[in-house]
């Protein structure tokens, strides 16, 4: 992957470090010496600071793509916010928050066009947004209402994917139906830490490496997958280098800067364009969220796993750099807030609108044309429903 040749100041995400409440067993100790070395991994491409500050002003994209992916994070954090809410009002269905996640997947699906095609796992409402799937079909989604069950025609977005890593092989294979198209087309899938421990990863890794997929594969390392810290289930502590082991390139940023993300992304997508193979990324970030909303967090990490993580928000991060540099003002920021608030509540509004769905729904987009086997099932639940 291209780099500038002068490096920006690097600087490491701190791990989630429990802090046992008996005497340290070697056990712990491991884990001690496994999260001091993911401290010291180098190489995580970062352009500014949590602060604000500016560490690699050559890669910064033109200030109308900073205000684009601060209006999308924005965008993404509103709905994550408003989420909690309807849950909690039994207007949603049970959902992965991803709030403080921003960063990671509004810069990674920013890199991509239309054409493009994006498997998301489950926690990656913030990218499908970013990319175009309608607010309205997204609440459906998480209603599980089947208004939400099939993607727009003109876009190429999977369903959000429950299983772990499945995503993955899926989306080379969609990389190289577009290579043998003769199309500039790309695929971008998603994984978490815990997901890069599945046979798939490694699979779709070597299958794209192999065939020159024009594939690029984003590793959102949060740091936990579901209860279980990065630092246990894997010894590894740089886990883009995972990348050399199928022969193609690996690049580790930080996940909270999305200006940094961004850059990385868009390298990687032009460089698939090329006809030159897929690239992993490992976004280091954090999920300062539960789980899902119906999990619960404190049973499983500490205030120390949480520590320094509120000051590195990527949504603030890049809100306090463009104050600082005049591109916006305080004055168009709000109203950049309530654009954002205005479209959720149309959206919602329309989302509330969708009729109930009927029970023989469920058998549709199953195929694109029905099997003989559907349409019996769909004749016997309108035959019970009728009775």
């Amino acid at each position: 992957m291209t780099r500038s040749t002068a490096q920006p100041k690097q600087t490491r995400a701190k791990p989630s470090k429990a802090k046992p409440q008996t005497e340290a067993t070697p056990t712990d100790a491991a884990f001690d010496a496994a999260a001091a070395a993911y401290e010291q991994a180098g190489d995580m491409f970062q352009l500014i600071t949590p602060d604000g500050t500016i560490t690699g002003a050559g890669e910064l994209p033109d200030p109308e793509t900073r205000l684009r992916l601060y209006h999308q994070m924005r965008r993404a954090r509103h709905f994550d916010e408003r989420g909690w809410v309807l849950y909690r009002q039994g207007r949603l269905g049970v959902f992965p928050p991803f709030g403080g996640m921003e960063a990671s997947q509004v810069g990674t699906a920013a890199a991509l066009s239309a054409d493009d095609w994006l498997f998301p796992t489950y926690r990656d409402t913030g990218a499908a947004l970013t990319l175009g799937l309608p607010i309205a079909r997204t609440l459906a989604y998480w209603r599980t209402s089947p208004h939400g069950w099939a993607m727009p025609e003109n876009l190429k977005v999977l369903p959000f994917y429950i299983p772990i890593a499945t995503q993955y092989p899926h989306a080379v294979g969609a990389a190289l139906a577009e290579k043998r198209k003769g199309t500039k087309n790309v695929a971008m899938a998603y994984i978490g830490d815990g997901g890069s421990s599945e046979g798939d990863f490694h699979e779709a890794l070597n299958f794209a490496g192999a065939l020159e997929a024009p594939c690029v594969f984003i590793l959102q390392n949060n740091g936990w997958a579901i209860s279980v810290p990065t630092r246990t289930q894997t010894k590894a502590t740089n886990l883009s280098r995972r990348a050399e082991g199928y022969g193609i390139p690996g690049v580790r940023v930080d996940g909270n800067d999305v200006l940094a993300t961004y850059h990385v992304t868009r390298e990687a997508v032009e460089r698939a364009r090329r006809g030159e193979g897929p690239t992993l990324i490992e976004t280091v970030t954090y999920r300062v969220k539960p789980h899902t909303v119906a999990d619960d967090p404190s049973r499983y990490r500490t205030d120390a796993d949480n520590e320094g993580w509120d000051a590195k928000d990527p949504v603030l991060r890049l809100r306090t750099h463009l104050l600082s540099e005049g591109i916006m003002t305080e004055e168009s920021e709000a109203a950049l807030l309530k654009e954002v608030a205005d479209e959720f509540e149309a959206a919602l509004k329309e989302a509330d609108a969708y009729p109930d769905p009927e029970p023989a729904e469920i058998l549709d987009h199953v195929f694109a044309e029905p099997t003989p086997q559907l349409r019996r099932q769909r004749e016997q639940i309108l035959s019970e429903e009728k009775a």
